[in-house]
């Protein structure tokens, strides 16, 4: 099934997402790479593009950072809204946008994406995310890895891992071909003259799934820096 990953698509997602199921995006930790591809970062302006439910941009708000996080979905962001409410709120800056269209006006010192599925090719939305990264700045990409199963076993209603513009993984191993990269194709399109390399991985680690059951992710994970 081709998805199309519009405002539609997100918004339905996210309206049939519970909460209190297991491994449900919507009271998830933040991506386990997040903390260790930043540890070295000093905090200063950050966009979570895809944001869905706010892990990550809680999570980089509550280290100091001055995070912008944009979803296409508003009831992902009310989510995110609520679960901010006991944080440091006043370090997040909601925004209900269209990423393939929306243009921050401005640059950031980290430009973040985990899992996140725009209406446009993958690869494309990386090179526009790129475009936001100030210089010296870090672009960090979390995806999910192409494999041979990918596309395979995906249930259009099994939304326990889809956030809006973000999927946080907590579904099945099979992702849409669509939504799938490989490490060669992201790093392939930073060029050596304006980025340095600085992790480009591929990962296998366990979800929970509802049941008690768990999956497989294959990740891919890139963090690469702007030459100034």
């Amino acid at each position: 099934m081709t998805h199309s990953f519009d405002r539609a698509y997100w918004q339905q997602h996210w309206q049939q997402t519970h909460d209190n199921r297991p491994g449900s995006m919507a009271g998830n930790p933040p991506n386990p790479y997040l903390a260790r591809e930043t540890a070295g970062l000093p905090p200063s302006t950050a966009l979570d593009a895809g944001c869905g439910a706010g892990a990550e941009a809680i999570w980089l708000a509550a280290h100091g950072w001055r995070v912008t996080a944009a979803d296409i979905s508003a009831d992902a962001l009310a989510r995110a809204a609520d679960r901010a409410a006991d944080g440091p709120a006043e370090a997040v800056r909601w925004v209900e946008a269209d990423l393939t269209v929306w243009e921050p006006g401005t640059r950031f010192d980290l430009v973040t994406s985990h899992y996140a599925h725009p209406a446009m090719p993958q690869l494309a939305f990386y090179r526009r995310l790129g475009e936001w990264v100030a210089p010296g700045g870090t672009l960090l990409i979390v995806g999910h890895l192409h494999t041979a199963r990918s596309g395979h076993d995906h249930d259009h209603h099994d939304h326990d891992h889809d956030r809006g513009h973000h999927d946080q993984g907590h579904g099945h191993h099979g992702h849409p071909a669509e939504a799938t990269v490989t490490l060669t194709d992201i790093t392939a399109g930073l060029d050596t003259v304006g980025w340095e390399i600085v992790t480009a991985e591929e990962h296998q680690r366990p979800v929970p799934r509802p049941g008690g059951r768990s999956a497989t992710l294959h990740d891919v994970v890139v963090r690469a820096t702007r030459r100034p």
